[in-house]
């Protein structure tokens, strides 16, 4: 089953998420340099984490976030993980969702859009089954389905299921459902972590087709 497009999403919802995210950079450019102040002076440098991932159609674009976690130490035969290396600092970053702030850089450059899948790793990509592989079929977001259902503390295969859910079912409504919910969710700090880990668990493929 292949993706068509609603007239919302071939009219509306990029020039709404250009918009939004341009009004957004102007209210929290405040926000976002006290961030990048406190994370240059609690972590050093660089201030942002740049990391390619897969967008629309699995094209690969640079996302920006801001650093939550120590350099990993190459002088040492065993690398900490993710966990270890994410400091009390990165950890309220992450609760309060203000490390994802230099994403709606990469919604105007048209990478990203407010609402859809969340990039992931690029390579998770030759993982997806094909049904998990249409989440690519629309721009990955900034919030999406799976983040308001659990965000990292459901698995990885209910997690895909909500972001093809997102694919079939795009709308106007839906979208402001899901970032009046999204931010209502960030405020309890609800979902952050998966249990044991940093974020997320590593997905190493899906256990059905």
């Amino acid at each position: 089953m292949s993706h068509r497009k609603s007239f919302y999403e071939k009219f509306i919802k990029r020039p709404q998420d250009l918009l939004c995210a341009s009004l957004a950079i102007v209210v929290l450019s405040p926000v976002m340099a006290i961030t990048a102040l406190l994370v240059r002076i609690k972590l050093g440098k660089p201030v942002l984490f740049i990391q390619e991932r897969p967008g629309l159609n699995g094209r690969i674009f640079r996302l920006y976030k801001f650093r939550t976690m120590l350099p990993i130490n190459d002088n040492t035969d065993c690398p900490p993980n993710d966990a270890d290396r994410l400091t009390p600092f990165g950890k309220k970053l992450r609760a309060t969702s203000l490390d994802e702030l230099p994403e709606l850089f990469n919604i105007v450059k048209g990478d990203m859009a407010v609402v859809g899948p969340r990039p992931l790793l690029v390579r998770y990509l030759e993982r997806y089954s094909s049904y998990q592989a249409r989440r690519h079929e629309v721009r990955p977001g900034f919030t999406g389905l799976a983040q308001i259902h659990g965000r990292n503390a459901i698995d990885w295969d209910e997690k895909l299921d909500w972001d093809v859910r997102y694919v079939d079912h795009v709308s106007f409504l839906g979208d402001w459902k899901i970032i009046f919910k999204t931010i209502k969710l960030v405020l309890k700090h609800e979902g952050i972590n998966a249990d044991g880990e940093a974020t997320a668990a590593e997905f190493l493929g899906s256990r059905k087709e």
